[in-house]
């Protein structure tokens, strides 16, 4: 089982989940871009400990279906938010003035879209909280579903797909795994100062 105190340590989650351990990473990226409480999910670095723990035999599916199976878990969770965007995004956003799901966040993340374009769609998936707001955004600006799922599913590709590829790859270099588990925290600090940058 997964404590509360294991909740943001991508390998406890992993580790502590046992033969579901890919379903639960899925289900965690599933969550963190297609709905609104997945901020608080370690989207990056559960994904490359995911690769590294696949080298490693915790996940004993092989590499390929595992990346195939997180990123289609991307996507939907994608589409998932689109859709609440567009059903009931204003409503959702416009409860609150401060906080990540502040109509503010939104702004931010539109001028994010803005900025970037549909690029944006793919870009973003490397940028926590703005991967999770971005679709709910493109949901309530309407934007075509046809250009939102070809972006998207680029961007899920290159994230979802690749960020385990890119863990297992660097697993196979000796003592690179090992320290890519005890120095995971300061990597997830690098993509916060990122992701402060790119949506300030």
């Amino acid at each position: 089982m997964i404590d509360a105190a294991g909740l943001f340590d991508p390998q406890a989650i992993v580790e502590g989940a046992g033969v579901w351990a890919l379903l639960v990473v899925a289900a965690i990226v599933f969550v963190e871009t297609g709905l609104l409480i997945g901020f608080l999910l370690p989207g990056d670095t559960l994904l490359l400990i995911t690769g590294v723990l696949v080298f490693q035999g915790t996940i004993h599916q092989p590499i390929w279906l595992v990346s195939l199976a997180i990123m289609v878990a991307s996507i939907a969770g994608n589409q998932t938010g689109y859709q609440i965007g567009k059903v009931g995004g204003p409503a959702v956003f416009t409860r609150s003035e401060k906080g990540l799901l502040s109509h503010k966040s939104v702004d931010r993340t539109e001028a994010f879209f803005h900025k970037w374009g549909p690029l944006s769609l793919t870009i973003g998936q490397y940028v926590p909280i703005v991967r999770t707001l971005l679709p709910v955004a493109a949901g309530i600006g309407r934007m075509n579903r046809v250009t939102f799922t070809l972006y998207n599913a680029l961007g899920s590709l290159l994230w979802a797909g690749l960020l385990p590829l890119f863990g297992w790859g660097i697993a196979h270099i000796p003592g690179v795994a090992d320290i890519v588990t005890k120095y995971i925290d300061v990597v997830l600090l690098g993509v916060v100062a990122v992701s402060a940058l790119s949506v300030g």
